[in-house]
């Protein structure tokens, strides 16, 4: 008998293979599922949409944030056919899903020519050691818009 779980996972390995096989698609896909429901299933539309955020993992969050009209995906679980990236993560995260499952691992994604494994390393040093130059300015002028949100009555926290 087939495992409910392996079957939301060949979903999102299936659309991974038809994007890889495609002429502008990257090799990942993505589902999101609610109870027994795919809420939405997607594959990774990088460079379609020339957008460097648009992974399986966000596109499907996306889509389920919208399909279910709120941005928390609790009670929900999220199948990638790889080992979520440190944005995605971060989104799965934010987003509140209850678990995620993958298949193929960083690595497996590294030999393909996607690895991730020198943003992990970033995020361990010190905002002057990373790559990309990092320097706060302005800082009392950046808390403003806090005590602004801190006051507002009609705030919808997230």
């Amino acid at each position: 008998m087939i495992h409910e779980r392996d079957k939301y996972m060949q979903i999102a390995v299936d659309l991974a293979k038809e994007n890889a096989a495609s002429l502008s698609g990257g090799p990942f896909g993505a589902v999101i599922v609610k109870g027994d429901r795919v809420v939405s299933a997607c594959s990774n539309t990088v460079t379609p949409n020339i957008d460097p955020t648009a992974h399986a993992e966000v596109n499907a969050i996306r889509q389920a944030c919208s399909e279910l009209g709120t941005i928390d995906l609790s009670g929900c679980t999220l199948y990638s056919s790889c080992e979520p990236c440190p944005m995605c993560l971060s989104a799965a995260y934010w987003a509140r899903v209850d678990k995620i499952y993958f298949s193929a691992g960083r690595d497996d994604a590294g030999k393909a020519g996607f690895s991730d494994a020198f943003i992990y390393d970033e995020f361990t040093l010190p905002l002057e050691k990373r790559s990309i130059p990092i320097e706060q300015i302005l800082k009392n002028e950046g808390l403003e818009p806090f005590l602004l949100w801190d006051k507002n009555v009609n705030k919808i926290p997230y």
